[in-house]
């Protein structure tokens, strides 16, 4: 028998974050996005609110409340704001994420803690200038001497990897080469006060201006072998299963954006007069309303089906990319609809529904783009 109802935890979780959303992140949205400014106040009280390490266990410091519970909340801050959202799914999915499931105990105890209490932030240092959806094109390059990883490279587009709170980076690099030929590809920590690791904020972004984006540069950058993570030869494999997971936060964002732009269009259509009545009150902009509505529920049915699947332990790389790539795809027809049923206002910075447009972008190029999505949904039908 299915079963769509959400536990009492998860209705109390959703209900704590929205409040916390629509009363610390709501009143300075608009500000730190027209600042492009970096809050670490609010990150702060994202993780005292314990929205860092849910799916951590309690011995290395986090809540372990599961992945829905996770996605929920991801959901709820990006029903507000895009910014604050990424910051706390990608300092789950792709910061936490890699130490959590393929760091040994030593790595895990003198990290997950720390990143738990938000004392400091991780970030995935994948994306090169020259390697984006070609992620196995990676340059950036580790050599093992005298017992030292000597990393030289470059990475782009990485978030929250230049910000006072940004404590370290798990780097993709390519180790050496395979008995076969092709690249052999680790992925290596390197804290951030590491020497030779030079780290400069990306600005004059489009959208998600109040997140941290960098590009990093390692010259000669040494850190200790034993910061390898996992097995040497694996990153590939590391790499590809964290961004099944940071799938479903992306995805997360896309629901949440869209939850978020439809409330705002459905407020204003009920209070936006036209010849003489609201505006919703005419067949074309209902319509609009309606396939919102629609759209959305059908997209959290998919993204929580995936969410459930790896919570049970089942593949859900193929589910995930289907969510990501719809959720990213309703939240582009929610924020249209938004800004037209706003008219003219839709495309001031004083209505919520302008940045929503901006920020709607990314979720259809990061994490894999949407034909990246295809080609793997595409793959796992057998073609």
């Amino acid at each position: 028998m299915l079963n769509y109802d959400l536990t009492e935890e998860q209705n109390i979780l959703r209900k704590t974050v929205r409040d916390f959303a629509e009363q610390v992140i709501k009143p300075k949205a608009e500000e730190l996005d027209e600042k492009a400014e970096f809050s670490v106040d609010i990150t702060k009280q994202m993780a005292e609110l314990g929205l860092f390490g849910m799916f951590v266990s309690e011995e290395y410091g986090g809540s372990n409340v599961g992945y829905i519970s996770y996605i929920i909340a991801v959901e709820e801050i990006a029903r507000v704001d895009g910014s604050q959202a990424a910051t706390v799914a990608a300092g789950n999915s792709l910061g936490i994420g890699p130490i959590n499931y393929f760091g040994d105990k030593k790595q895990k105890d003198q990290w997950l803690p720390r990143l738990c209490a938000g004392e400091i932030l991780a970030s995935f240092g994948l994306t090169e200038p020259n390697a984006g959806s070609d992620a196995g094109a990676s340059k950036t390059t580790a050599v093992l001497k005298d017992g030292n990883w000597i990393i030289n490279g470059s990475k782009i587009f990485i978030t929250n990897s230049t910000s006072p709170m940004a404590g370290i980076c798990t780097v993709q690099t390519v180790s050496g080469t395979r008995p076969d030929g092709k690249k052999e590809v680790s992925c290596i920590l390197v804290p951030s006060d590491t020497p030779g690791f030079k780290k400069v904020n990306m600005t004059k972004k489009m959208m998600w201006r109040s997140s941290d984006t960098g590009e990093l540069y390692f010259d000669d950058v040494t850190v200790p072998e034993q910061n390898l993570l996992g097995k040497r030869g694996e990153g590939f494999h590391q790499m590809l299963q964290t961004l099944d997971g940071g799938r479903l936060s992306i995805a997360a964002m896309g629901l949440g954006g869209a939850q978020g732009a439809f409330e705002e269009a459905l407020k204003y259509a009920k209070e936006r007069e036209q010849f003489g009545k609201p505006i919703g009150k005419f067949q074309v902009n209902a319509f609009k309303l309606a396939d919102m509505a629609m759209e959305i529920e059908a997209a959290r049915n998919l993204l929580y089906k995936a969410c459930w699947l790896r919570e049970q332990g089942r593949p859900f790389g193929q589910v995930a990319a289907m969510a990501k790539l719809y959720c990213s795809e309703v939240m582009y027809r929610a924020v249209n609809h938004a800004v037209q049923l706003h008219g003219g206002y839709g495309l001031m910075k004083e209505y919520p529904v302008e940045r929503f447009y901006r920020d709607q972008k990314l979720l259809e190029i990061g994490e894999g783009t949407s034909e990246v999505q295809r080609i793997v949904i595409s793959r796992n039908l057998g073609l």
